[in-house]
C-alpha cells in the first residue's frame, strides 16, 4: 500500500508540474501576445498623428500661398485702379533693372523698352560729346 500511494503521489505531482508549466507557458502567451498588440496600437497612432501633423502643415502651406496670392493680386488690381501712367512704368522698369544689375547676375536680358531709353540716353551722350 505504501508503494501504491508513493505511485499515486509522483503521478499527482508529476501532473501538477504539468498543469503549473502548462499555465506558465500560457501566460506567457498570453503577455506576448498583449506586448505585440499594444506596440501595434502604437505604431497605428504615432502614424496617425504624423498623418495629421502633415495634413495640418500642408493646409497651412496652402492657406499661406493662397494669401500671398491674393495680396498680389490684390497689389495688381490698386495699380490698375490708379491707372499709372507711361513715366511711372518707365520708372519701375528702370529701378526692376537695376535690381537685376545688382552684380549678382551673369546674365541680364533687357526688355526693348529699357533698350530704347539707353539708345535714346547714348545718341544724347554723343550729341553731348561732339558739341563739346
Amino acid at each position: 500500500m505504501k508503494a501504491e500511494r508513493e505511485r499515486r503521489e509522483a503521478i499527482l505531482q508529476a501532473e501538477g508540474q504539468k498543469q503549473s508549466q502548462i499555465l506558465v507557458a500560457e501566460g506567457e502567451k498570453q503577455s506576448a501576445i498583449l506586448r505585440a498588440d499594444a506596440d501595434k496600437q502604437a505604431k497605428i497612432m504615432q502614424a496617425e498623428a504624423e498623418k495629421a501633423a502633415r495634413i495640418m502643415a500642408a493646409e497651412a502651406e496652402a492657406e499661406a500661398i493662397m494669401k500671398v496670392q491674393q495680396a498680389t493680386a490684390d497689389a495688381i488690381k490698386l495699380i490698375n485702379e490708379a491707372n499709372p501712367g507711361e513715366g511711372v512704368i518707365k520708372i519701375r522698369a528702370l529701378e526692376a533693372f537695376a535690381a537685376a544689375a545688382d552684380g549678382k547676375a551673369t546674365k541680364l536680358i533687357i526688355p526693348s523698352e529699357i533698350q530704347g531709353l539707353a539708345g535714346l540716353a547714348a545718341a544724347g551722350k554723343e550729341i553731348f560729346d561732339s558739341k563739346n
